[in-house]
């Protein structure tokens, strides 16, 4: 594929490095020289000096031909403006990192509609997902998340018989727009079908609104646990999605951030979360506020170094698992000999991410469920495709393929098997890897 990156940074050059490894025709832009003289001699790109906004440098760049393009500098108004540019330009795609909340949070304005681009990407919300899976219970775990958030893709195990188990699918009754997915079994995963029964022991996955998840978990008798306790160091923008994910599941969380206008303003966007104005590198500070009694301490200072140094002061103190975020992967050493349970590298949320838009045609991104044996993809439905010439329930799907969810203008529901897809939908299917060209073939 023929990508663009925009901005040579810390994340630019992360990129160009997992893009080249995979025989990628990569292209970089950054406005300082010197960056761009690195990255040309440490990576097989070509790089090119000016500013990702201007236009004569995107059609240096080559955007009329991209089929990706990366807005990734360190601005992000630049980043918005550019992956606009360059789709308007005739990149299939683009993609822009944002860091400010204010640029994801479509109850004041929608940029991604409205610049046209693909995907706003942020490497904190990322990040603060990959702490979440981390932390939350074991019975009910986000594995993924589509269209913006408004559809998450849930790991569930069924602890116990009730009114979902030892019946026929098609007998449930889900709450709106709620879908079972797959079902795994001893060792073995399928697409659930509607003559399918639960059992005990079953792990399922379902597609859900984050609406519905207490719902579900009523509906499939997973068991409450008593809420854990978090303790969250360092009230960056990944602390701040952290302790949003969590608070809407009822976990006891606690922000430690040492500068004082930053805690008034977590204090305003966090609603259950206590938000403590303290340095936590200080053992006092950690023994204050009973961090020996967290069942969770997260260092995401935005710092390795920091964070290394407070994880062994929390585990020290007594915290029973400790998760850091660390960016440097020469550190992975150095994290087994400091106690830390789980590192979780802002790198590798993003590495994934990227590997979700190298598609071909109307594949806009794709991803694989535990086990590994069935993927999850986003397909743009194309005009006159054999997926949109009949009703669900006679336009006869590939084999092992189920329509999980249909976003159409931004709107996402679960269709019934009286609904129709349309031309422009985005169709979240599940199939088995075997089937998946086939599968991206019936709404092409």
């Amino acid at each position: 594929m023929n990508i663009v990156i925009l901005g040579a940074g810390t994340v630019g050059s992360s990129i160009a490095d997992q893009l080249c490894s995979s025989h990628h025709s990569v292209t970089v832009v950054d406005a300082d020289p010197e960056r761009v003289r690195t990255i040309n001699e440490k990576y097989d790109v070509r790089a090119i000096t000016g500013s990702a906004s201007q236009s004569s440098v995107l059609f240096q760049a080559g955007m009329l031909g991209a089929d990706l393009c990366l807005a990734v500098t360190g601005v992000d108004e630049v980043n918005i403006v550019a992956a606009s540019m360059a789709r308007k330009m005739g990149a299939r795609r683009s993609v822009a990192r944002v860091y400010g909340p204010v640029f994801r949070d479509l109850s004041t304005f929608d940029y991604q509609q409205h610049f046209g681009i693909d995907r706003l990407l942020s490497l904190e919300h990322l990040t603060a997902m990959e702490l979440a899976r981390c932390i939350r219970n074991p019975g009910s775990v986000v594995v993924e998340q589509f269209a913006r958030g408004g559809l998450e893709v849930l790991e569930l195990i069924i602890g116990q018989p009730g009114k979902a188990t030892q019946v026929p699918i098609r007998q449930i009754e889900f709450p709106p727009n709620v879908r079972l997915g797959t079902i795994q079994r001893a060792n073995r995963m399928w697409i659930a079908s509607a003559e399918d029964q639960l059992e005990v022991g079953d792990r399922i996955t379902v597609f859900s609104g984050p609406e519905h998840i207490a719902a579900i978990r009523t509906l499939f008798k997973i068991e409450k646990t008593m809420p854990k306790r978090v303790v969250i160091a360092g009230g960056g923008e990944t602390g701040l999605h952290l302790a949003r994910m969590l608070e809407r599941e009822s976990f006891k969380v606690m922000l430690i951030e040492k500068d004082k206008e930053r805690c008034q303003v977590l204090a305003g966007m966090l609603e259950s979360t206590s938000v403590v104005n303290d340095d936590a590198t200080m053992r006092e500070v950690l023994e204050e506020e009973r961090v020996e009694s967290a069942d969770f301490f997260v260092a995401s200072t935005g710092d390795d170094e920091s964070n290394m140094m407070l994880s062994v002061g929390a585990k020290d103190v007594g915290a029973k698992k400790v998760l850091a975020v660390i960016g440097r992967p020469d550190y992975s050493r150095i994290i087994e000999r400091i106690g830390i349970d789980i590192a979780v590298s802002e790198r590798a949320a993003m590495s994934k991410q990227i590997n979700a838009f190298l598609n071909d045609g109307n594949l806009l991104s794709r991803a694989k469920l535990p086990g590994g044996l069935i993927s999850v993809l986003e397909v743009d439905v194309a005009e006159g495709a054999a997926g949109t010439l009949a009703p669900l329930a006679e336009v006869g799907l590939p084999d092992r393929c189920l329509v999980a969810a249909i976003i159409r203008q931004d709107a996402v529901y679960v269709p019934g098997a009286e609904d129709q897809v349309v031309a422009g939908d985005i169709a979240i299917l599940i199939v088995e890897e075997d089937v998946i060209a086939a599968a991206v073939s019936f709404f092409s």
